[in-house]
């Protein structure tokens, strides 16, 4: 498993890259595509939406299950990964450049978790 030092990680498997103090793109973590197994969908918000921390923004298809992807903080939608919709095996791929979407307006960071305590959480898990 990979998992980036300069990204923060939440406890439902997302992972959050700032590109400054209130602007981020959301994904799944390589822990969480790999659990899913082969993604075959994903359903997006759209711009202008409102994302809450810790709940549901967008949901994932796997050959496994259908999955929820939980907000890892609070904010708006500005841009949504069309790209995922035509290629969604782009999320099992390389899951750290497939980002969801861009978030701005960012609050309800304080439960993420820097790299090395995300890892240590998997590692309790196994």
């Amino acid at each position: 498993m990979h998992f980036p030092k300069e990204l923060k990680y939440t406890k439902t498997h997302e992972w959050v890259r700032f590109t400054d103090e209130n602007t981020a793109y959301i994904g799944i973590t390589d822990y969480a595509q790999d659990q899913l197994g082969d993604l075959v969908f994903v359903n997006l918000p759209a711009p202008g939406d409102a994302l809450t921390a810790g709940e549901s923004f967008a949901d994932v298809e796997s050959v496994k299950a259908v999955s929820d992807v939980n907000a890892p903080v609070t904010g708006t939608v500005e841009e949504v990964n069309e790209e995922l919709a035509d290629a969604p095996e782009k999320m099992n791929e390389s899951p750290y450049d497939a980002w969801f979407v861009l978030a701005s307006g960012i609050t309800g960071t304080d439960e993420l978790m820097d790299a090395d305590a995300y890892e240590a959480m998997i590692a309790s898990e196994a």
